[in-house]
C-alpha cells in the first residue's frame, strides 16, 4: 500500500519529496554523527585535500602526544580532530537530509503485480519488476501503476500525492503533452492502457532516489575549480610553513613539529575546504525542497548563471484562461443592461470565462448571480455555431463570436449598430477577445476578455532584471497580442508564433551570445529547445519526451517554478561565494594573530603587530586552533540553509560579500580567537 499523501492539503513544495525537515532534525543528527565516523577513513578524506591534510597532521600531532606527551600536544591533538571531525558532520548533515527523503521515496515503492497485454489482447499478471520497455499494461480504478510510461489509449484520474503530495488528482489521457504516468502511483478512475518507457530500477522513481541521497552527485566545474585552488593554497602554504622551521631556530626561537602543523592547519583555507561539499549538497536540497529534481549538480550551478529566461506566456505570465475585464455598451444600451444579459447567457456556462462574467458583473453592478430559471434552457458553445447562452419563454440571448452573433441578430431581423464594429476591432486590436451580446434580435455591446497577468509577475520581472537577467515571453499568439500581455507584464522581449524551430533558434541565438539559457516546457514539441536549453525544466504531467530532454523535472507542474530554479541556484553559488570570502579573510587574520605571538619575543619590533596582546605563544596557537575547529560548527547551519538571495547586481553581491563576509572574516577570528585565550588564561590552562 502506498503510504498517505504527505503533509494533507495546501501546496505541494511543502510536501511530498519536498516533505521539509528541521535544520537539526534528532534522526538526522544521529545519522550525521555516525556518518562523521564512517568519513574518517583515508580513503574518503583524500577526495577533500584541505581535510586531508588536516586528517595527516592530527596523525603528526598524535604520534608526537604519544611520544613526549603534554597538555598543549594533546590538546591540540584533540581539537585537530575534531576539526576534522567537524568537516564530515557538515557533509553527513548535507547528505542525511537528502537520505531521509529518499526513505520517504521508498515507502512510496511497492512489488506490485501489472496487468500485462499478450499480443493476442489477453491479459496476464506479471511482477512489475519483469516489465520490458515497450509492454503494454491495464489500469483501472484502485490500481497501482507498476512502472513510468505513457497513456496510449483511455483517459483516467490519477492520484499523485505519493509523489508530489499533491491531494488533488490530475487527469492523465492519451494522445496529448499529459500522457506521461509516474511507477508508483494510483489509477483513481476509468480504465487506461500504458505503454511501459522504463524498466525496474531506472524508473523515474529510481533515479530521483538516487539523486537525492547524493550517492551518484559528481561535483560541478565551479566546485571542481575552487577544490582545486583550495588544494593549491594549501600546497603553497606546506613549504611557507616549514621555511618557518630554520628561520626560528636561527633566530633563537624553536618552535615544535606541534606548532608548525597548527600553524598550516590554521593558515590554510580549512573552513571552505571542510563546506564545500556541503554547499553543493544544500543547493540540491533545496531544490528538492521545492519539488524539482535536478539531474545533476550542474544544473543547479548553471540556473544560477543563467542570463536569459525562456517562459511561456499561458499559465506562467498570464492566469491561463482568458478573464472577463469590460463591458462595452452601444449606443442606447446601459452597461448594467449588457452586464444583466451578459450574466444571463452565462449562468449555466461552467468554462473559466464563463465564471469570469458573472464574477464582472457582481463586481461592476452588484448583480447577484442565481440559477437560470426552471424553464430555461441552456444552449452551449460549439465550433459550429460560435455562440452559447439561455433560451427563455419569448426571449433568447446571446453571446459569442462577433460575425457568429451578427449574423444570428440578422436572422432575427435585428439591424446591427455602427458602433459595434469599432468597438470590435479596437479590442482585437489588443490583444483580448470581443464576444458581442444580443437579446434576441438587438446587440447590447461587448464583453472583453483577455489574458490576465498574474499578480506580482511585473516585480518578479524587475527583481530579475536587476539581477541581470533578461525576460522573453514565449507565446503562440499574434504579434499584436503577444506586444500587448509582454507590456502589461514588463517582460524584456518576446517571441510571437512561437514553433519548435523558432524556440531553437532563439536559444542557439543566445549562446552564441555567450549566455546561459533556461526555459520551461511540457510537450514533445518542447523537447528540442529543452535539451538545448541550459537549464531545461520539464514538467511532470509532461510528455515522457519532454521529461528526457531536460535536465530538471518540476513535480509540480508549475510553470513559474523556473523562477524559484534560477533562485536557488544564484544562492548556491553566493553562498559558496560568501564562505569562500569568509574563509580566505579568516586565514588573514589568523596569521596576523598567531604568528606575531610566536615570535614577539625574538623580534620584539613584532610586538606592533601582536594588537591582541595574547597570553603566550601556546594560548595563541591553542585559541587559533580552537576558533579553527569551531567556526567550522558555527557556519554549518549557513552552509545548509545558504545566504539570502536579494535580486541585484553583480558589482552590489561583491560589494556585500567583502563587507559582510570579508570584513566579518578578519573582524571575527580576531575576537574569538582573544576570547578563548582570556577563557584559557581563567581557566589556568596556560
Amino acid at each position: 500500500m502506498l503510504p498517505a499523501p504527505l503533509g494533507g492539503s495546501g501546496h505541494a513544495g511543502s510536501r511530498g519529496v519536498a516533505q521539509r525537515r528541521g535544520l537539526f532534525d534528532v534522526a538526522i543528527l544521529k545519522a550525521a554523527l555516525r556518518g562523521s565516523i564512517v568519513k574518517l577513513d583515508p580513503r574518503v578524506q583524500i577526495r577533500n585535500p584541505v581535510m586531508f591534510v588536516v586528517l595527516v597532521g592530527t596523525a603528526g600531532t598524535l604520534a608526537e602526544a604519544i611520544l613526549h606527551p603534554s597538555v598543549f600536544t594533546w590538546s591540540i591533538t584533540c581539537w585537530l580532530f575534531l576539526t576534522v571531525l567537524f568537516a564530515n558532520f557538515a557533509e553527513a548533515m548535507a547528505e542525511g537530509r537528502g537520505k531521509a527523503q529518499a526513505d520517504t521515496l521508498r515507502r512510496t515503492r511497492s512489488e506490485t503485480e501489472a496487468r500485462r497485454l499478450r499480443a493476442d489482447g489477453a491479459e496476464e499478471l506479471v511482477p512489475s519488476a519483469q516489465l520490458s520497455s515497450g509492454d503494454l499494461v491495464v489500469c483501472e480504478a484502485g490500481d497501482l501503476i507498476p512502472s513510468d510510461g505513457e497513456v496510449v489509449e483511455g483517459i483516467a484520474s490519477v492520484d499523485e500525492s505519493a509523489i508530489t503530495g499533491e491531494s488533488a488528482p490530475v487527469i492523465r489521457e492519451s494522445g496529448g503533452d499529459r500522457s506521461a504516468v509516474t511507477g508508483g502511483t494510483r489509477v483513481l478512475s476509468d480504465r487506461v492502457v500504458i505503454r511501459i518507457s522504463a524498466t525496474a530500477g531506472n524508473t523515474f522513481l529510481d533515479r530521483m532516489i538516487a539523486l537525492v541521497e547524493g550517492a551518484n552527485r559528481q561535483r560541478t566545474p565551479n566546485e571542481i575549480a575552487l577544490s582545486i585552488l583550495l588544494a593549491a593554497l594549501t600546497v603553497i602554504f606546506i613549504p611557507v610553513v616549514v621555511s618557518l622551521y630554520p628561520f626560528a631556530s636561527y633566530a633563537h626561537s624553536p618552535v615544535s613539529v606541534v606548532v608548525l602543523i597548527s600553524l598550516l592547519v590554521c593558515l590554510i583555507p580549512t573552513t571552505i575546504g571542510a563546506l564545500l561539499s556541503a554547499i553543493g549538497i544544500a543547493g540540491m536540497d533545496r531544490l528538492v525542497q521545492r519539488n524539482v529534481l535536478a539531474m545533476s549538480g550542474r544544473a543547479v550551478e548553471a540556473a544560477g548563471d543563467v542570463q536569459t529566461l525562456l517562459l511561456d506566456k499561458t499559465g506562467t505570465i498570464t492566469l491561463g484562461n482568458r478573464m472577463a475585464a469590460g463591458f462595452y455598451p452601444v449606443a442606447g444600451c446601459a452597461e448594467r443592461e449588457l452586464a444583466a444579459a451578459a450574466l444571463l447567457s452565462s449562468l449555466a456556462d461552467e468554462t473559466p470565462e464563463g465564471r469570469s462574467i458573472v464574477a464582472l458583473a457582481r463586481e461592476r453592478h452588484d448583480l447577484a448571480p442565481t440559477s437560470a430559471p426552471s424553464e430555461a434552457r441552456f444552449v452551449p458553445f460549439s465550433a459550429t455555431t460560435r455562440m452559447s447562452g439561455l433560451d427563455l419563454p419569448g426571449r433568447q440571448v446571446r453571446k459569442g463570436a462577433a460575425d457568429a452573433v451578427r449574423a444570428w441578430v440578422s436572422e432575427q431581423g435585428g439591424v446591427i449598430p455602427a458602433g459595434l464594429e469599432p468597438t470590435v476591432q479596437r479590442l482585437a486590436g489588443e490583444g483580448a477577445t470581443p464576444l458581442v451580446v444580443a437579446d434576441g434580435p438587438k446587440v447590447l455591446g461587448v464583453v472583453e476578455l483577455k489574458d490576465v497577468v498574474k499578480p506580482g509577475i511585473r516585480a518578479r520581472f524587475e527583481e530579475l532584471r536587476q539581477a541581470g537577467i533578461r525576460t522573453v515571453m514565449i507565446t503562440g499568439d499574434n504579434p499584436l497580442t503577444a506586444a500587448t500581455i509582454a507590456r502589461e507584464a514588463g517582460v524584456d522581449d518576446f517571441l510571437a508564433e512561437a514553433t519548435p524551430e523558432t524556440k531553437m533558434r532563439l536559444i542557439r541565438e543566445e549562446q552564441e551570445g555567450g549566455k546561459l539559457v533556461a526555459m520551461t516546457g511540457d510537450g514533445t514539441n518542447d523537447a528540442p529547445a529543452l535539451a538545448q536549453a541550459d537549464v531545461g525544466l520539464a514538467m511532470n504531467t509532461g510528455t515522457q519526451a519532454a521529461k528526457e530532454a531536460g535536465n530538471m523535472v518540476d513535480l509540480d507542474s508549475s510553470p513559474t517554478k523556473l523562477i524559484d530554479v534560477v533562485e536557488v541556484g544564484k544562492q548556491l553559488l553566493i553562498t559558496r561565494g560568501a564562505l569562500t570570502t569568509f574563509s580566505i579573510a579568516n586565514d588573514v587574520a589568523k596569521y596576523f594573530a598567531i604568528v606575531p605571538a610566536l615570535f614577539a619575543s625574538s623580534y620584539p619590533q613584532l610586538q606592533a603587530l601582536n594588537i591582541m596582546r595574547l597570553h603566550s605563544p601556546q594560548s595563541a596557537v591553542l585559541s587559533a586552533v580552537i576558533f579553527n575547529a569551531l567556526v567550522i560548527v558555527a557556519l554549518i547551519p549557513l552552509a545548509l540553509r545558504g545566504v539570502r538571495w536579494r535580486p541585484s547586481s553583480a558589482a552590489a553581491i561583491l560589494r556585500r560579500n567583502l563587507l559582510i563576509y570579508g570584513l566579518g572574516g578578519i573582524v571575527t577570528p580576531f575576537l574569538g580567537i582573544k576570547l578563548i585565550d582570556l577563557l584559557l588564561t581563567a581557566l589556568h590552562a596556560y
